[in-house]
C-alpha cells in the first residue's frame, strides 16, 4: 500500500495527538506549561532593520520552553517517562540524550524580563521605552506576549576624539578616521563597544604592547541638540598608566632551540640576523632556525607577528611546545617609547622514535590476516629540522572460503623512506618570505612493494616522489609534485591469469604500462579544523598528469607499438578528481552530526596509452566508499560476476576510469566512548570506452543514475580523543549487476561488515 502525503500527516497528527495527551496527564493540576513568548512593537516611525532588532530581543526571553518536534516534546515525554518507578533502560537512555525537565507558567518572572527588554531597547538607541505583559493562558498551556511602546530612537550627528595626549593621541585618530559609525546611525551600544575591540587592535599592532580597550570610553551629548540628536567623543579614563599610552619596540630577541629551565642562564652561543641564539651544544643549526622568525630587533611589537613566528615554529615538526614571552625592560622607558625583550622558547620533541602498528585485518570480500608495520623516525637529522622517516610493513592475507576458492592468499611486503626538509629544496632562488602563513615544506620519498597473490601473480613495483606542500592560510593547502615516478613488473603470472589477460585485452595493456612519470597538484580547503563552526566544509581538488615530459625523450618502436623510455613502456594519461563534504553539528554540544559527501573522477589515457594504469584505476565498495558492497566489488557499470563464466567472482579487482560517489550519514552519541551512526552510500565506476571483455556493460552513459549501487546500514564507533575504531553493517538496496527490474531489492538477508580506522569521511 503506497502512502499520500496526506496519510502521513493524518498519521504524524495522531501521533503528535497520543503525545501531547499522554503529557498533559502528567502536568499538575496548578500549573500549565509555558509553550514560549511572544514581542509586539509599536512605534510612532518607521524602526530601521525592526527584524533585527526583534531577533536581539528574542534572546533575551527567559526561560526557554521545551524544545518541540513535528508539534511534539520528546524531551519533556521521556522526562515524565523517568519519573516513573521503573522507568526501564529505554527510557532513561533517551532522557539522557535528549530529555528535559518541564518549564512551567510559575517559572516565568515577566517583570524582570521586561526590564531587560527596555534595557536592550535603550541599548539600541530607544530611550524611555516602556514594556508590558500579559499571558494567554489555556487548560495546560500558557505563552506571554510582552508589548513594548518604542518612541523614536536617537542619532549620531558627529563622531570625534576628546582630550587625547601624545604619543597615542596620533594613532587612536588615524583609527577614528577608519571607523564605520556613521552620521545617522542609531545609537548603538555593541557598536560601541565594537568599536573600543577595533581601536584597540589597530593600538596593539602599532606596538601598544600595555594598552587595553577598557581605557577608553564613550561620552554622548545631547545638549546642542532638540531633536534627539547627539554627538559622541572618544576619550581615554582618568589615571591610565603612562606605559599604556607608549608604544613598545623589541629591543633584543632570544631564542632558546633546546629549552630547559636551566638555560635561561647560559651566555650567547651565536648571534645571527640581530638575533640571540642560546643553546649548550648545537640542537639546531640557527641558519636554518632563522627563516622562520618574522620577530627582529628595532621592530615595534605587534601580536599578528608574534602568533606568526609561533605558527611557523610549530610547524617545523621537531617542537612539542613553542612559547614565546616578552618581558618589559623598565631602564629603557621613556615619555615616548617602551623596549621589551622577546624569548622563544622552544621545547623539542623526542628526536628519535620507533612507532609500531600491528592491525587484524578484515575484509569484505572474506580476506582476513595480521599486517605489521614498523617505522623509524629522527625530527631533526641535520639539525635544520628534517624529519626522516623509514617505513617497513609486511601483510599476510588469506580468504576465508570454501570450495574452488579456499586458500587464496595475498603477501604483501613494504619498504619506504621519507626525508622532509621544512623550507624550500629549489635550483630557483625562492624567497621563503613570500610564504607568510607558513614556510612551505619540500618531501622526498622513495618507496618499495612486493606483492604476491597466489594462483594469480607476483607484482613489483618502486615509487619516487620530489614535491612540496604548504599552507596558505588556516584553511588552505596546496601540495605540487613536480616529479612523481612510479615502476610496476608483473611476473609469475599463473596460466589461469593468463587466460584473464588473453580474454581482457584493457587489463593486460593496464599491466603493460610499467612506467609512470608525471605531475600531480591537489588543492585542500578543510573547514573541519574549526570545531566551534556548525556549518563545515570541506573539498579536496587533485590533477594528475604523466607522460608529458618524458615524452620528449622517448624511443619510437615499430609501427603500431607504444613508444619506450630507458626499454619500458611509458603511461600517458590526465586523471582529475574532486571530494566535496559538508558537516552540519547540532543538538547538545553539537554532538550530533549529519555528514555529507560527493566525489567525482575521471581518467583519460591519451598519446602513448588507451588505457590507465591499473594502480591509477577508479574502485568502488568497501568501508571508505559504497559500505553495502565488498572492496572493489562494484561495477564497473551493470556488469555482474555471476554472468561471467570465467570468474571465480571473489579475488579480482573491478575497476573503471570514472568514478561517482554519495554518502550521507547521522552521527550521534550512545554513552561515553562509544558513538552510532545510520547511513547511505551510492555509487559506481564506469569506462569511458567499452571493455569488451564486460560486453559494453561497463561503458558510462546518460542512464548512469540508475546504475548507482545503493545500500544502507548502521554502524558503531569507538572514539578515544580522535582515535575511532569503526564497525559498519550494511546492506545493499540497490544493485546494478541484476537485471533492470529487479535492482530494487532490500537484501538486508546479505549485509557486509566493514571494519576500519577513521571515520569514512
Amino acid at each position: 500500500m503506497k502512502l499520500s502525503f496526506k496519510h502521513i500527516a493524518s498519521i504524524t497528527l495522531f501521533v503528535g495527538c497520543v503525545y501531547s495527551c499522554s503529557i498533559a496527564k502528567y502536568i499538575p493540576d496548578e500549573e500549565r506549561l509555558y509553550t514560549g513568548a511572544t514581542i509586539e512593537i509599536e512605534s510612532d516611525t518607521t524602526i530601521k532593520n525592526e527584524n533585527k532588532l526583534k531577533a536581539e530581543l528574542q534572546t533575551v526571553l527567559r526561560p526557554e520552553p521545551n524544545t518541540k518536534f513535528l508539534g511534539m516534546r520528546p524531551g519533556l515525554y521521556f522526562y515524565y517517562k523517568t519519573q516513573k518507578e521503573n522507568p526501564g533502560f529505554i527510557n532513561r537512555w533517551f532522557y539522557k540524550q535528549i530529555g528535559e525537565k518541564p518549564v512551567y507558567q510559575s517559572d516565568v518572572e515577566t517583570f524582570e524580563v521586561e526590564d531587560v527588554l527596555i534595557n536592550r531597547l535603550e541599548n539600541n538607541g530607544f530611550f524611555y521605552s516602556r514594556a508590558s505583559s500579559s499571558f494567554d493562558e489555556k487548560e495546560n498551556e500558557a505563552s506571554v506576549n510582552y508589548n513594548l511602546r518604542v518612541p523614536s530612537p536617537y542619532r549620531m550627528e558627529n563622531y570625534r576624539t576628546d582630550s587625547l595626549t601624545e604619543p597615542i593621541a596620533t594613532p587612536i585618530k588615524e583609527a577614528v578616521s577608519q571607523t564605520k559609525l556613521i552620521k545617522d546611525m542609531r545609537f548603538n551600544l555593541n557598536n560601541m563597544k565594537l568599536e573600543r575591540q577595533r581601536i584597540d587592535a589597530n593600538l596593539k599592532n602599532k606596538g601598544y604592547y600595555n594598552f587595553n580597550a577598557d581605557f577608553l570610553i564613550f561620552e554622548a551629548d545631547t545638549n546642542q541638540y532638540a531633536n534627539k540628536r547627539f554627538d559622541l567623543f572618544l576619550t581615554m579614563k582618568k589615571d591610565v598608566p603612562q606605559r599604556a599610552t607608549v608604544p613598545y619596540e623589541l629591543l633584543r630577541v632570544n631564542v632558546y632551540p633546546n629549552y630547559h629551565l636551566e638555560d635561561s642562564t647560559l651566555s650567547v652561543s651565536e648571534r645571527l640576523d640581530n638575533k640571540n641564539y642560546y643553546q649548550d651544544t648545537l640542537f639546531f643549526k640557527p641558519n636554518r632556525l632563522n627563516p622562520f622568525i618574522t620577530l627582529e630587533e628595532g621592530q615595534l611589537y605587534n601580536p599578528n607577528t608574534s602568533k606568526n613566528t609561533a605558527r611557523r615554529l610549530s610547524t617545523i615538526g621537531a617542537y612539542k611546545f613553542v612559547n614565546i614571552q616578552y618581558k618589559e625592560i623598565d631602564s629603557a622607558l621613556t615619555d615616548s617609547l617602551g623596549a621589551l625583550e622577546a624569548n622563544i622558547y622552544l621545547s623539542p620533541l623526542t628526536k628519535r622514535a620507533i612507532k609500531a602498528e600491528l592491525q587484524a585485518v578484515t575484509k569484505s570480500n572474506n580476506f582476513a590476516g595480521p599486517n605489521l608495520a614498523l617505522t623509524f623516525s629522527n625530527r631533526n637529522l641535520f639539525k635544520g629540522g628534517e624529519t626522516f622517516n623509514l617505513t617497513a610493513n609486511v601483510g599476510y592475507e588469506t580468504q576465508i572460503a570454501n570450495g574452488d576458492n579456499a586458500g587464496l592468499s595475498s603477501l604483501e611486503l613494504g619498504l619506504k623512506g621519507e626525508l622532509i626538509f621544512p623550507r624550500v629544496i629549489s635550483p630557483f632562488n625562492i624567497d621563503e618570505n613570500f610564504f607568510e602563513y607558513s614556510v612551505p615544506k619540500t618531501k622526498t620519498s622513495l618507496g618499495f612493494s612486493y606483492l604476491s597473490r597466489s594462483k594469480l601473480y607476483e607484482l613489483l613495483s618502486g615509487n619516487a616522489l620530489f614535491g612540496y606542500s604548504w599552507n596558505a592560510n588556516r584553511y588552505i593547502t596546496y601540495e605540487v609534485n613536480p616529479i612523481s615516478v612510479n615502476y610496476t613488473r608483473l611476473s609469475n603470472t599463473t596460466p589461469e591469469f593468463e587466460d584473464i589477460l588473453d580474454e581482457n585485452p584493457f587489463l593486460r595493456r593496464s599491466f603493460d604500462q610499467q612506467f609512470i612519470s608525471g605531475l600531480t597538484m591537489s588543492f585542500t580547503y578543510n573547514g573541519m579544523v574549526d570545531p566551534s563552526d556548525p556549518n563545515q566544509f570541506f573539498l579536496n581538488t587533485t590533477l594528475d598528469v604523466a607522460g608529458n615530459s618524458i615524452s620528449l625523450f622517448g624511443k619510437d618502436e615499430a609501427d603500431g607499438e607504444p613508444r619506450t623510455f630507458l626499454g619500458l613502456e611509458y603511461a600517458q594519461y590526465a586523471k582529475a578528481d574532486i571530494d566535496f563534504r559538508f558537516h552540519l553539528n547540532f543538538g547538545k554540544g553539537r554532538q550530533q552530526t549529519l555528514a555529507t559527501r560527493l566525489f567525482a573522477g575521471y581518467g583519460l589515457a591519451y598519446g602513448n596509452s588507451d588505457v590507465l594504469p591499473f594502480i591509477k584505476q577508479y574502485f568502488s565498495g568497501g568501508p571508505y566508499s559504497v559500505r553495502a558492497f565488498r572492496i572493489r566489488s562494484l561495477g564497473p557499470g551493470t556488469y555482474s560476476e555471476d554472468d561471467d563464466p570465467d570468474s571465480d567472482g571473489t579475488f579480482f579487482d573491478q575497476t573503471g576510469n570514472i568514478r561517482l560517489e554519495g554518502n550521507v550519514e547521522y552521527r550521534f552519541p550512545i554513552v561515553g566512548f562509544f558513538k552510532g551512526a545510520v547511513f547511505a552510500d551510492a555509487g559506481n565506476v564506469w569506462n569511458s570506452k567499452a571493455n569488451p571483455a564486460f560486453n559494453g556493460e561497463d561503458k558510462f552513459t546518460s542512464n548512469f543514475i540508475n546504475e548507482l549501487g545503493m545500500g544502507a546500514g548502521i554502524g558503531l564507533r569507538i572514539d578515544v580523543q580522535g582515535f575511532v575504531i569503526r564497525f559498519d553493517l550494511a546492506a545493499p538496496f540497490h544493485d546494478p549487476s541484476l537485471p533492470e527490474g529487479q535492482r530494487f531489492d532490500f537484501q538486508f538477508d546479505e549485509p557486509v561488515l566493514n571494519f576500519a580506522i577513521g571515520y569514512s569521511f
